[in-house]
């Protein structure tokens, strides 16, 4: 979760909570039929983090590769009914609005089987447990549940909650993230913030968990930990029964960084998610990966009270931490984890974005299937992940040893005989002599899949790791198990694209992208990609393309007979390097004639409701609100957005708000105006009036 002010008119965060649901306040209700317990003896501790995935999605998934693969355990997003609004932004599933178990992933029914068939892969369930507060907004939820009065759920009466007698603000909101009283006392974000100090309100959340640990859940990630009184929360965790395998249920919690409280506060009630250590890694992928020698010491939090990852769902929109925009870096960050001995490793696995906000692959709100294709990233499956995952079992407890700094970009060490790790974070193959603790022999290279071998002669190798690659190594029979297609060799081959076109349209008609390269379709309109919709008049999407390759492209619009619309301007030009590579377009704006101004207006908004620009050009919605350009609340109460517009021309423009129920309200005042020169990096700075 995030710090300080955050958007009024989009909830960006998983500002979520497991909250209660008390089969004591809801009623009992009929549960499927218990899970398998879970075989993990063959397995280690790694977590796949399958975010928003639905359920038939995971339970293949464990069948077919988490298990296969040797993951300890899948975390997965919170089961529980929550809010449904009509843009099914992500973080509807962080508003809770009833305990029971349907949801946009999925029926109680589907959600029970996917425990079965994970545990039936050896693999635990986690699942996200959001227990701090309630849906800030009214309406329907996924099962049907309809909350006109937020303090008045199925679950909870209104003095269930924190109120004016125990948060000093006037509006109840935090207001102040240094002042303890009001983070945990107050409202995040204008989400009812459940008395967890009540033994009422602590019996409802332990029940609702353990509703889950009787179907087969074998741990949480405790959302939102922070604003819960360490103390409440330790009291719910003691109230938890043993799971189906007979264990303590796993806990670590989600303390996001700031001046109080502290993530050892809550040691006492689980492990705790270091976004220190995330933040380091990215520091040193995006820049020297040298800087990583001196890990352990940089503030990090103790191996043994902590869970590493290296982005998840709001960090990676918000920019704190890595995404997989960052291309073969964002890649190697998890092989560097996987290799390193220290907490608990996450992997992190869901879908492409463009902005914060949009909700994951769906239909009308639920979830559709994950295909790892179509806008979803399936890290988890990649097979350099894979072999490093089998690499990170192998080698177990092993310390660190042999480390080598080669140059900045280039790293090496051993887990003492156990493994060999080796990154080369730069632009070219790099080539040097390791002394790895191993004993002589021919080793197979995880990274491939044991496509390629490494040869140890007197506990020295000479090892050539290819550009933004890594080679690693722990015995001569490595057995690849999932991706063994050489899709994870050393250096991917590709790197992923992200096209953003503003276009309008009539309904029926979507945009596509085409070009030279075959994943462009090789110029052939019915093999053209399909873009997204989600952020209308903005058509987004990602596209895995070979890196250091120059190509060309244009957009086209296909109605709902198949009719193809060619935009009138002159082929588009690019080229791929090692990263990730993002296209702002604009229909028949050529890329000799466009320039970008950046529209920041400051305008404070109430839930449910963002602004939008629209002006006099055809780039702008030529004054149709319906073509407005979505701005994002990434700063809010400045609300941002790069726009794709013609060189040296005059136009007028003015700010408008659209609430859930697409009612506009436009700012008052006469037209702004701005006239563009030749050059780029233009940026407005205006004030909603």
């Amino acid at each position: 979760m995030t710090i300080g002010p955050r958007p009024r008119g989009v909830l960006r965060r998983s500002a979520g909570a497991v909250a209660a649901g008390a089969l004591a306040l809801a009623g009992l209700i009929a549960l499927p039929a218990p899970a398998a317990q879970a075989d993990t003896t063959a397995k280690g501790d790694v977590i796949a983090n399958l975010w928003e995935w639905n359920w038939n999605s995971i339970a293949k998934e464990c069948t077919n590769v988490l298990g296969p693969a040797g993951y300890g355990a899948v975390q997965v997003a919170p089961p529980s009914e929550s809010l449904k609004q009509s843009s099914y932004y992500w973080w509807d599933v962080y508003q809770p609005y009833s305990y029971t178990l349907n949801s946009r992933f999925g029926t109680a029914t589907q959600f029970a089987s996917m425990i079965s068939a994970c545990h039936a892969a050896g693999v635990k369930v986690y699942t996200d447990a959001v227990i701090n507060h309630t849906a800030a907004q009214t309406g329907t939820g996924y099962d049907g549940t309809t909350i006109t009065d937020k303090y008045d759920t199925p679950d909870w009466d209104p003095s269930d909650y924190h109120t004016s007698a125990d948060c000093p603000t006037s509006d109840l909101t935090i207001q102040d993230y240094s002042n303890l009283t009001q983070v945990q006392n107050c409202e995040l974000l204008g989400l009812p913030d459940l008395r967890t100090g009540a033994d009422k309100v602590r019996s409802g959340l332990a029940a609702f968990l353990n509703k889950q640990i009787a179907l087969g859940v074998d741990g949480f990630r405790v959302d939102s930990a922070k604003h819960i009184p360490a103390a409440d929360l330790a009291a719910v965790v003691a109230r938890l029964n043993t799971t189906t395998s007979g264990a303590a249920p796993y806990v670590f919690d989600e303390v996001y960084p700031g001046s109080t409280p502290q993530p050892s506060d809550y040691y006492g009630s689980g492990d705790v998610l270091d976004f220190t250590y995330a933040s380091k890694l990215k520091s040193a992928f995006l820049g020297n990966v040298s800087d990583l020698s001196s890990l352990e010491s940089s503030g990090i939090l103790p191996a043994a009270n902590s869970v590493s990852f290296v982005t998840n769902h709001d960090t990676e929109r918000n920019g704190l931490h890595m995404s997989y925009k960052d291309g073969d870096s964002y890649k190697l960050a998890n092989l560097f984890e996987l290799a390193y001995k220290w907490s608990t490793p996450t992997v992190y696995s869901s879908w492409q974005w463009t902005q914060s906000d949009q909700a994951p692959p769906n239909s009308a709100g639920f979830v559709t299937d994950t295909d790892c294709s179509n806008g979803w990233n399936c890290l988890d499956r990649d097979t350099a992940v894979v072999g490093m995952v089998a690499w990170h079992n192998a080698v177990g407890s092993a310390a660190v040893s042999d480390w080598s700094t080669k140059s900045s970009s280039v790293i090496g060490f051993g887990r003492s005989g156990a493994g060999f790790f080796a990154v080369n974070n730069g632009s070219s193959a790099a080539t040097y002599t390791f002394a790895t603790g191993m004993a002589d022999g021919t080793y197979s290279n995880v990274i491939d899949g044991g496509a390629s071998t490494v040869t140890v002669s007197g506990g020295n190798a000479s090892i050539t790791i290819p550009a933004k690659g890594a080679v690693a190594f722990y015995n001569s029979s490595y057995t690849c198990t999932v991706g063994c297609d050489g899709g994870g060799s050393g250096s991917t081959s590709t790197v992923t694209a992200t096209f953003d076109e503003y276009a309008s349209t009539t309904s029926g008609t979507d945009v596509y992208v085409v070009g030279s390269l075959d994943a462009l379709g090789a110029w052939d309109t019915s093999k053209a990609v399909r873009l997204s919709s989600a952020g209308y008049p903005i058509w987004s999407g990602a596209v895995s393309l070979p890196i250091n390759t120059s190509f060309t492209y244009k957009y086209i619009k296909k109605d709902s007979a198949g009719n193809v619309t060619w935009e009138s301007n002159a082929n588009r030009a690019a080229a791929t390097t090692t990263s990730a590579l993002s296209l702002d377009n604009s229909w028949n704006v050529a890329n000799t004639d466009a320039t970008d101004v950046t529209f920041d207006e400051y305008a404070t908004t109430d839930y449910g409701t963002n602004v939008y620009v629209v002006g006099s050009l055809p780039s702008l919605g030529s004054w149709n609100t319906g073509d407005a350009i979505p701005l994002s609340s990434e700063s809010y109460p400045t609300w941002r957005k790069l726009v794709i517009v013609p060189k040296s021309t005059a136009f007028t423009y003015k700010y408008v708000k659209k609430d859930s129920s697409g009612n506009v309200t436009w700012e008052s005042g006469t037209n702004r105006s701005y006239t563009t020169g030749t050059s780029s990096g233009y940026t407005t700075s205006d004030t909603w009036k």
